[in-house]
């Protein structure tokens, strides 16, 4: 698979006009010491930013300010990631310059099959019964992926990262109204008996917005991670519960305590891809960054940048490449252990720029997937990735940055608990229809080991030196690649604020679709859209969860997505 690091020593031959141009305008570059924060962390709830800040205030690391992030954000936002879920995690070595991407995800057990969301009668499930089911549940790889992480880059020990989890749990945290908001959703998996026991007071009412929920079991599960790392989950009694518990009905599942021990998470370069005068770098599949990596360099071949948000056609533009990229994402992404990747085609120069010839005067019929390099022939795919996820971002006081987007796949995975936390159903991020009645199969089939696709896309962006300029990313399913490519677009090409560029209307342009929030757009905005076939059929699924840190001349400059509950703080 094409990728690359990038390192000081490799970057000699880069042309001296992208050299001088990247001087000239990379962030970093102040004539005075910078002033303000120099390190943040960037989180959608306001206890795992504190926890992340606790961790860097004791001299912790940015990997080791992820842990603390992770065990609070699994307790106090457990509709969107957890312990018992996945994450992709894009590092930053402010040392060496190099950008490293570990992987996380969850793995089918050794006993799925091809059929596994199929009925009795070869007919995909309903999402609603199968997102419940113990099928849905892979090998949590989150913990062990942090602790991977950790071993590599921390600074602190493992067991100093944990506290601030192990008191919330034990004390009691203040639900939000997010979380309420969840817990009286209609959503299959509230109506668990695990989900119902957790999440109602002794009164027999729900928990609401306000009230102090605490979770015991929690706190002794975090207790037992901080003492023995990730065997605490993927072996002995915790593990021998989460096979009891899939095994359960409806619809049981296969997970085994020889899928749980032999899980490995997986480490590697990130793929990174030049973007004007800067290089974006994003994690390998079954991540879908590589698709993000597309989306801008087919956008380098319009005039988007010299354009801006209250430009019609800046949004013209943005939606017919996202609909390219999409096209080419959904036929070919899968898990590269498994079926082949054509990564190289998709981001050839050449291929990029003929998809870029294909955006016209005017929106027409969905774009079809193209040819690159490398594809095989591949069925159309069936996944259909809701969402329950979270992004965070820490930078510490060395310049080393996290950029991590982490689940547990729908609101509360599968409803059902172990240990005080949630089981993923990341399985469900599968295609339902493992292949075309001709028998071609679909590249996101399941298979046993597999590892399903993702549209998580945590991004770390540097300048042609190779020094940190910004990280991003957000939750959203399918929508991710989407969220991430406007939060690049504003703050690299129009130069806004990473604020300013979070609080820009989403636009998700998939197939036919059109899905955006109307209300936000410069006056005229939509109208012009209209007028040129991109007509807005509603909003579109789970909402943006930006979360981020730019570097500038100033210190450090966090954003928090203002659709969510989050915050960006740092000293």
């Amino acid at each position: 698979m094409w990728s690359f690091v990038f390192q000081l020593n490799r970057l000699v031959g880069l042309a001296l006009a992208l050299s001088v141009s990247a001087c000239a305008t990379a962030p970093q570059q102040a004539a005075t010491p910078p002033t303000g924060p120099k390190v943040m962390v960037a989180a959608a709830n306001p206890h795992a930013v504190e926890a992340g800040l606790n961790v860097l205030r004791q001299g912790g690391s940015a990997v080791d300010a992820a842990v603390a992030v992770q065990a609070a954000l699994s307790l106090v936002e457990p509709q969107s990631s957890g312990l018992g879920g996945g994450a992709f995690l894009t590092y930053y070595d402010a040392r060496t310059r190099k950008v490293t991407a570990f992987n996380g995800r969850e793995t089918a057990p050794a006993g799925a099959t091809p059929e596994l969301f199929l009925d009795e009668a070869g007919k995909p499930l309903p999402f609603r019964d199968a997102v419940i089911s113990g099928r849905a549940t892979g090998t949590p790889g989150a913990v062990a992926m942090l602790a991977m992480a950790q071993s590599a880059h921390g600074k602190l020990a493992w067991n100093q990262l944990f506290g601030d989890a192990e008191r919330l749990a034990d004390q009691g945290f203040v639900v939000s109204p997010r979380l309420a908001g969840m817990i009286a959703s209609p959503f299959p998996q509230v109506a668990t008996p695990d989900a119902k026991a957790y999440f109602t007071k002794p009164d027999g009412e729900k928990y609401k917005a306000g009230d102090v929920l605490k979770n015991p079991a929690y706190a002794a599960t975090v207790r037992r991670i901080a003492a023995e790392g990730p065997k605490a989950i993927l072996e002995g009694s915790i593990a021998e519960a989460i096979v009891a518990k899939v095994a359960e009905g409806p619809r049981p599942g296969t997970l085994s305590l020889t899928d749980l021990k032999t899980y490995r998470p997986k480490t590697g370069p990130a793929v990174c891809r030049p973007y004007r005068i800067h290089v974006v770098c994003v994690p390998a599949p079954p991540s879908s960054g590589a698709a993000l990596l597309e989306a801008l360099g087919i956008l380098e071949h319009t005039d988007i940048a010299s354009r801006g948000p209250a430009d019609p056609q800046a949004w013209y533009l943005f939606a017919q490449a996202s609909r390219l990229m999409y096209a080419d994402r959904d036929r070919y992404f899968g898990d590269a252990d498994f079926v082949e990747m054509p990564v190289a085609g998709l981001l050839d120069p050449a291929y990029v720029a003929e998809r870029a010839k294909l955006i016209g005067e005017t929106a027409g019929p969905a774009p079809a997937p193209g040819k690159p390099r490398g594809a095989g022939v591949r069925a159309p795919d069936a996944t259909l990735e809701p969402a329950g996820t979270s992004h965070f971002v820490v930078v510490d006081a060395a310049g080393n940055v996290v950029s991590m987007t982490t689940t547990v796949e729908s609101i509360f995975g599968t409803g059902r608990m172990v240990g005080g936390f949630f089981l993923n159903n990341q399985l469900t991020d599968f295609s339902f229809s493992p292949a075309n009645p001709d028998k071609t199969p679909a590249a996101n089939a399941v298979a046993p080991g597999k590892r399903p696709r993702s549209s998580m896309a945590p991004t770390v962006v540097l300048d042609r030196q190779g020094r940190f300029v910004a990280a991003i990313g957000s939750p959203g399913g399918n929508s991710i690649l989407a969220y991430n490519l406007k939060a690049l677009v504003g703050v690299l090409d129009w130069k806004m604020p990473i604020q300013a560029a979070f609080d820009l209307p989403n636009l998700i342009a998939r197939g036919d679709s059109y899905a955006s929030e109307p209300a936000k757009y410069a006056p005229g905005v939509v109208e012009a859209l209209a007028a040129k076939g991109v007509k807005f059929t509603g909003f579109g699924g789970e909402g943006s969860g930006l979360h981020g840190v730019v570097r500038t001349p100033q210190g450090l400059e966090g954003a928090a997505d203002p659709r969510r509950e989050g915050v960006a703080k740092g000293f």
